[in-house]
């Protein structure tokens, strides 16, 4: 999962109240802001194509695709390349909309298109309180919160590849009901403290040259809020299923 190294990455990096970065939060704002639009815009064009043949196909290589350039933009931004890392940041995030789509598609059809406003709703509402208590939050309390969230990470990813594994096998047990609600509702309460911490981790993680860096990490913890929260959603409307 990209989002689990580039969080441990950064509570690795804050281990001490020094501000290498303290105008960075602010300059990354309206790229995480670009970057959920953008996504959007890639949601809506995944949902148009959906019944097209050709869906299933470009969504595999969009994954794919996604994973790969992750892993280059992330590397290009984190050295101030910002003039590089903006239009691969910007086809990141576009992609990854289109990747999206398939569990929004799901949420409509199983939720409806309320799941989905809730889900944004909620999402939006966590980055309003996180952008005011984050910034306030003391050495003690973001450290021993990076340490939370580092050790939930680990402990969500080794949970999700249970549910992968034991979905081939049994997947009335693991992709829906308890396990799935149980992952769902852990996942969204370890973003919403990743939320938290991002607004403490960035200005002693990233110098103000590297804000696209930092609101690569920001714009993370966000979209997967989103898909936690949209999990839990339709986990709590029994996956769709109508009795």
């Amino acid at each position: 999962m990209p989002a689990s190294s580039n969080f441990q990455q950064a509570i690795r990096e804050a281990n001490s109240s020094a501000l290498v970065g303290p105008n960075v939060v602010s300059k990354a704002l309206p790229y995480v802001g670009g970057g959920m639009v953008l996504t959007a815009g890639g949601v809506l064009g995944g949902l148009s194509m959906m019944s097209s043949p050709l869906y299933m196909p470009l969504f595999w290589v969009a994954l794919i695709g996604n994973f790969i350039l992750f892993f280059v933009a992330q590397n290009v931004a984190s050295k101030g390349n910002n003039s590089t890392a903006l239009p691969l940041l910007a086809a990141y995030s576009l992609i990854t909309g289109f990747t999206l789509s398939g569990i929004v598609g799901y949420a409509v059809a199983s939720a409806g298109i309320g799941a989905v406003g809730t889900a944004a709703l909620a999402t939006g509402i966590t980055f309003v309180v996180a952008s005011v208590l984050g910034r306030r939050m003391s050495d003690s309390i973001g450290q021993a919160l990076g340490a939370v969230v580092g050790l939930g990470l680990l402990g969500l990813i080794i949970a999700m590849v249970v549910q992968v594994v034991g979905s081939i096998f049994a997947p009335g047990m693991f992709s829906t009901g308890g396990f799935e609600l149980m992952i769902a509702g852990f996942g969204t309460v370890l973003f919403v403290g990743a939320a938290f911490l991002d607004f403490y981790t960035m200005p002693r993680s990233y110098t103000d040259d590297q804000y696209l860096a930092g609101a690569l990490g920001m714009y993370l913890t966000y979209i997967n809020l989103f898909i936690f929260i949209l999990r839990l959603i339709i986990a709590l409307q029994g996956g769709g299923r109508r009795d």
